[in-house]
Order: C-alpha cells, then structure tokens, then sequence
C-alpha cells in the first residue's frame, strides 16, 4: 500500500504549496494534536507557531469543540439560512453584535473569511446604488496587503506575485500606503509618526474622486510584510478622513478578531469604529469553516426596505454544525479569559523575540498581542534588502528546514520583505515562547553565520 506521503505527492494539491518541492522529499503529514502541539505521522512532536493559520485560538484538542459539533450534527446537521434561520446561527448572530464596537448589530454568516470579504466588496457597492449614489464603486486598500484569493477579494490585494497571474481582476481597486515605520523615508529616523501613510488615504480619495470611492478595507495590523502596527493616531485619523469623504470603513479582522490583540476584536484595540467588520477564522478556533461580515444598522437600513435584498449567499454560509462550534468556542473564550491571557502575556512573548535582535541578520521585531514579526536583512546599519536569490537561499534553502527540524512551525515569508511570523494559540505561554526563542536564536544564527561565510 502508498504511503500517505506517496498518496499526497500523487494526488492531494496542497494550497499556496510548491508542489515540486516535495519531490522527492516527504510530505509532511499531521496526525494529531493538543494543546500547543501538533505531531506527525511518525509521532515527532512540533509547537504550533502559526495557530494553524492564525486560526487556532483556543489550542488543539478541546473536546468541548468536538462535542459541540458532534451533539449538533445528530440534531440538526444542515440546512441553509435562505429564507430560513436555525438557532445556532440566531444566537451566534445576537452574540456576535453584543461583541462588536458601536452599532455593528447585523451579522451575515459565509463559509471562511474569502467570502466574508467578498460579501463586503459586494454589499458596499450595492449598498450605494441602494441610496442612490451608483458612481461610488472603487475601494481602496493598502500595499502588500492580503484579503484573500477570489478574485474581488484579489483585486483588494496588495501583492502583486500572487496577482499577476489571474489578471486583469475587478476594476477600481486602488492602493494606499501602508505604515511600515521601519522603512519609512518620511519618519523612520523620527521619534514619532508624521501620519503621511494615512493622508495618502484622502490623497488617493481626491485623485479618484470622492463620488468614485465606496469603501477602504485594512486589517487592524497588516499581516503580509510582517506585522504592520498602526503608529498612534493612524486609525483616528483613517476614521476621520471616511467621515470627510463618505467613505465606507472596513476592518478586514480575519486574522485580528477574537483575541489575537487581547480583544474580542482587533478595532477595539486601536480604538476606532468600523462601519464594517469582517471575521473568520479564530471564531471557531478553526474547528469547523466559519466567516461572516458585521454591518452597523445605519447601513443594513436600505436593505430592510420592502423588496430589497442582499444578492449575496452560500450554500454552507452559516452552517449550523458551524455556528454551534463558534457558540462553544466564545462560551471557552468567556470562562478562560483567554483575551486576558493575551494581555496578560504579551510583554512576555514580545520581550523574548525582541532579544533577537542582536543578532546580525534581524532587523526588527514588531507586532502586539500574540502576532509578531521579525524583519531579516543582510545589513542593519543601512537596512538594505536581500535580493530574490538570498532571500530564496535564506527562507527557503536554510531557515524553512531548521526551524522544522527543530520542531517549530511558523512562517517564513517573502510576499514583502523576508519575515518570519509568530501566532502562537492563545493559551501559550512561558514554556512556549521560550521554546520559541530558542529555538529561533540558534537558526537565525546559523543563518547568520552562514550569510557572513558566503560574503
């Protein structure tokens, strides 16, 4: 009989995976997990430093999550929310908008974050043609930014290399800067922010004309490139240019919601209210495919007109097996306080990772909560870049297998600059974030040394 390695290589197309890499190396395969750990098919063991994909919030294993999904799955195991609704959905709803900031009260369920993006792009440019403003169609995100891969979502998208392929995508997709402080012409040699990446917002606006522009979408830290944390005032002042220009805000929280920052949502954290949230992923700490959007009832009024409706739905769009999950998955958050964990700890995490930074290839570690990242470079003092060919040596060729041998998952990324990005489940703690750094100390190390040894 095929091996599992054997039967992937042959027939299982792994996401966003260069599938030649394998060959013939082995597919990695993960049999079971618990807790902060995940291990493989020949019971070695690894710490989970990407929460699964920024997903597993309350740690592997919870039997409670499974017994959720079980007990619902013999009552009621589908059906759909066309014209219908069911209770686990009706109480996820009602919970979710006591969560969320100001009047966000109306929640539209999707199978995964994609879709809940997807369903924003859609509802804001319907929602204008709704109140009789047809020409606002455009949005607006920021460079290197991701929002997932149908094609509006794609459009959103700031990187180009996962772009160019599927090109032309939607039109009026514009792009604004992003606050990246560490390579910042403007403020990076400044003791504070000049906040010109959030006027390039109202910059933008006034080129394209404010009569074009529906909606700008941005995560509350911007995850590709690395960990972008808004400087202070950025998202004030975000807000009040959308007010100037009627402009709909969309925090894209995907990865930011339920307590990767220490909050429920990643808006509150940096105190801003959204027109619009979009959520998935730690909702059910990845436990059942669940997403949705959260619309504040100013904008879902046009839609409560007779004879007006959303053209939006899925098939498994809040599936009951789902939602019961996510109703689990928040009673686990309440009673172990999880968003105190990470508030509790992240000072902790950040201090460990920072302590990196003596080491000649990282150039900086930035994030909060439980999701940072370290930016590598070949030079500090100049903060000059790697060309494509070291940073592919250096990801790939080195620090992918090292960290992996060594028994810890993370990210290695180069959709910007290289960065490896940490996003431990929210119960880590100290065991894991030692673990953590020392283990990355003794890779980027040996990368380091074998960097100088080459030059």
């Amino acid at each position: 009989m095929d091996s599992l390695s054997e039967l992937a290589h042959r027939h299982l197309w792994m996401h966003f995976t260069r599938l030649g890499s394998f060959s013939p190396a082995e597919v990695p395969v993960i049999a079971r997990c618990e807790g902060c750990y995940v291990w493989d098919q020949h019971g070695k063991r690894y710490l989970d430093g990407l929460s699964g994909l920024f997903t597993v919030q309350a740690g592997h294993g919870r039997a409670e999550l499974a017994e959720a999904a079980a007990q619902q799955a013999s009552t009621l195991a589908y059906f759909p929310v066309w014209s219908f609704a069911h209770e686990p959905a009706i109480r996820l709803a009602a919970r979710l908008a006591a969560m969320a900031p100001g009047d966000l009260n109306r929640v539209f369920l999707t199978p995964t974050g994609g879709d809940a993006v997807e369903s924003a792009i859609k509802f804001a440019r319907q929602y204008w043609k709704l109140v009789g403003r047809p020409t606002k169609h455009k949005l607006l995100s920021r460079y290197l930014s991701y929002h997932g891969t149908s094609l509006g979502a794609l459009s959103l998208t700031g990187v180009p290399a996962i772009k160019a392929p599927f090109e032309p995508l939607i039109p009026g997709a514009v792009k604004v800067q992003t606050p990246y402080r560490y390579r910042c012409n403007d403020c990076m040699h400044l003791d504070g922010c000049t906040l010109r990446c959030a006027d390039d917002l109202a910059m933008r606006i006034e080129m394209e004309g404010p009569e074009t522009v529906a909606a700008v979408f941005m995560e509350p830290v911007q995850n590709t490139g690395g960990a972008f944390t808004p400087p202070d005032g950025y998202w004030q002042r975000v807000r009040e240019i959308c007010d100037h220009y009627d402009v709909l805000l969309v925090s894209d929280e995907v990865i930011a919601a339920f307590g990767r920052f220490g909050h429920m949502f990643g808006s509150e954290r940096y105190g801003y209210q959204p027109d619009l949230i979009t959520f998935a992923k730690g909702v059910t700490s990845g436990y059942s495919p669940l997403g949705g959007m959260i619309v504040s009832d100013r904008l879902a009024e046009p839609f409560l007109a007779d004879g007006n409706v959303f053209l939006q739905g899925q098939t498994f769009g809040a599936h009951p097996v789902s939602c019961a999950v996510a109703n689990a998955n928040l009673d686990l958050f309440e009673r172990e306080d999880l968003c105190g964990h990470v508030l509790a700890n992240e000072t902790r995490f950040k201090s460990l990772v920072e302590g990196l930074l003596d080491i000649p290839i990282v150039g900086d570690v930035r994030g909060a909560g439980y999701f940072l990242a370290i930016e590598l470079v070949p030079d500090k003092a100049t903060r000059a870049t790697f060309t494509d060919e070291q940073a592919e040596w250096l990801l790939r060729g080195v620090l992918s297998p090292k960290l992996f041998d060594a028994g810890l998952i993370c990210r290695a990324d180069d959709r910007g600059e290289p960065v490896i990005t940490l996003s431990p489940p929210l119960i880590a703690g100290e065991e894991e974030f030692d673990f953590i750094a020392r283990t990355l100390r003794a890779a980027l190390t040996a990368a380091s040394d074998e960097l100088a040894a080459v030059r």
